[in-house]
């Protein structure tokens, strides 16, 4: 009797391609879904953040590139948060670092 590969360990084999290897820089992420996917978009800042005058008020504006973009079946989203808190944790404990309450930037 076999059994159903559901029910068996999984491994996986995974291969960075020589050109990713380095990554691309992130200093934010937007995350938004369609329907049938979450997007999360990574952006690198195009210079400094500036003061500007919006229709009569100041506004800090940062101009922002996107260097990825990672679409994902929602069933996948949740292993994914469960893999950065466990990471996230791991961090915490070997560096004695705690992340911030309150990220420095509001969700774009």
């Amino acid at each position: 009797m076999s059994e159903s590969p559901e029910s068996l360990p999984r491994r996986h084999q995974i291969e960075v391609p020589t050109e990713l290897v380095v990554g691309v820089p992130a200093d934010f992420a937007s995350v938004w879904h369609t329907p049938e996917s979450f997007v999360i978009d990574f952006l690198s800042a195009r210079g400094p953040a500036q003061i500007v005058d919006d229709q009569g008020g100041p506004v800090l504006s940062q101009d922002l590139v996107v260097s990825a973009r990672v679409r994902m079946p929602p069933t996948h989203v949740i292993e994914l948060m469960k893999a950065l808190e466990r990471q996230l944790s791991t961090w915490e404990t070997q560096t004695g670092q705690r992340s911030p309450v309150e990220p420095p930037h509001p969700d774009l």
